[in-house]
């Protein structure tokens, strides 16, 4: 059965990074932007990792430029953006596709495993995937689900 451990993506840097290093641990997997009217949930966000990051909790960015653009074109922009604008210490990766045919492959695989309300397709920035600790999604959240709401099924996953 495919996890999420069984994905490499792409670091800031152009180096792979296999998911396996987070095997063992929940996550919450986000393709984000930086000049986008949801851009705030990047404090939500670092809140959440704040607050269960020493109970093995991470959170995955992944810079999307799908939807109106909304994101730097220089990924180092999108980095120093979310570290100066929001304090975000959880890990940003290369900017990527999450819908058609250039669609990174994680995102592809999340899909698949969680549908969204009309169709498997990511409508717009900051959907958010809940995966446990043995790498199967959990859930899905709309893009104007604020990360505290996510908190509650978060907790379910540490007991």
């Amino acid at each position: 059965m495919t996890t999420i451990y069984d994905f490499t993506v792409k670091m800031t840097n152009g180096d792979q990074k296999s998911l396996k290093e987070y095997e063992g641990k929940p996550l919450l997997i986000v393709n984000t932007a930086s000049k986008c009217g949801l851009t705030p949930q990047f404090k939500g966000l670092q809140e959440l990792y704040n607050t269960y990051k020493e109970r093995g909790f991470e959170i995955l960015g992944f810079p999307c430029d799908q939807f109106n653009n909304q994101e730097f074109e220089n990924i180092e922009e999108t980095t120093e953006f979310c570290q100066l604008n929001y304090g975000v210490t959880f890990p940003i990766f290369a900017k990527i596709d999450v819908n058609g045919e250039n669609a990174d492959p994680l995102f592809t695989f999340l899909k698949e495993q969680k549908k969204g309300l009309l169709s498997k397709n990511i409508k717009w920035n900051f959907t958010k995937f809940l995966v446990d600790s043995e790498g199967r999604v959990v859930e899905r959240y709309a893009p104007t689900t604020v990360p505290s709401k996510i908190e509650e099924d978060l907790l379910k996953l540490f007991s």
